[in-house]
């Protein structure tokens, strides 16, 4: 096994050694070709192909999502989609400057603004004043083709559901350190949800958000926010790094659950 390689890659390395599949990690792991006889899978990133095209391309679009979500009445928060002006003119509009302050004045105790698509809280900005929104806007457009502006909200709980068909396979909380984000990539830390009236409340809203796009295995973020829970994303590719440090066993399972319905194997 490669020094440095991802916990995703390992995990695929151990259940298709275990099985007899063959892998073959291409482009420092990030994508990998499994086959068993005639059988032949794709891992890209951190997806394992079980969820459709479509489902996939909701998850990945913080805007669609939120909008598919509305379409459900599946409490949520808000993104609003605003497309980089060098798409041209005929796209974009001329006033798209004038919606995002409309949004910003809509909001005076701020709002958040980030990549429509990306994960791990990169190039997320907390936005109170226009000076700021066009410092984030001008950032997060020199590499995105379109950003997404939220209401900034007190966010007093985020948990992750990491769910396979109906089921739940990892419940956790985000315990946020000294950054006002919730991302574990900025030091927050995962800690497990023992049964209780919380995490049935967190399981339920992530099936109904799951359901809404159609999204087969995916890590759903939900947020408690002035006493209600609302979903805040949906991953479809399901990240389970920092998790693995402190309960490897558990994050190996998951990945193996999900790689038997790729195979076709009952459990």
């Amino acid at each position: 096994m490669a020094g440095g390689e991802r916990i995703f890659v390992q995990a695929i390395r151990r259940y298709c050694a275990a099985r007899g599949i063959a892998v073959d990690a291409r482009a420092s792991g990030w994508l990998i070709a499994m086959r068993r006889g005639d059988q032949r899978h794709f891992a890209f990133g951190y997806d394992i192909g079980l969820n459709s095209a479509i489902a996939h391309r909701l998850a990945n679009d913080k805007s669609a999502t939120s909008e598919a979500l509305a379409l459900e009445g599946v409490p949520s928060i808000p993104h609003h989609l605003f497309l980089n002006p060098k798409l041209g003119k005929n796209v974009v509009g001329p006033a798209w400057r004038d919606a995002m302050l409309e949004v910003l004045h809509d909001h005076p105790q701020g709002v958040v603004v980030k990549p429509n698509e990306g994960t791990s809280g990169r190039s997320v900005f907390k936005v109170t004043t226009e000076a700021e929104l066009d410092h984030a806007v001008g950032e997060v457009f020199s590499m995105s083709a379109g950003l997404v502006i939220s209401p900034y909200v007190a966010i007093a709980d985020e948990v992750r559901v990491v769910l396979l068909d109906d089921g739940a396979l990892v419940v956790y909380s985000k315990q946020r350190g000294t950054d006002w984000r919730h991302n574990l990539d900025a030091g927050a830390k995962p800690v497990l949800l023992e049964d209780g009236e919380v995490r049935t409340a967190c399981v339920k809203l992530a099936m109904d958000a799951a359901k809404a796009i159609g999204i087969t295995f995916a890590s759903i973020d939900v947020v408690r926010v002035d006493g209600q829970w609302r979903v805040l994303e949906i991953n479809s590719g399901v990240m389970m790094e920092a998790l693995a440090k402190l309960h490897p066993e558990l994050v190996q399972a998951t990945y193996d659950a999900a790689l038997d319905r790729v195979f076709g194997e009952a459990r």
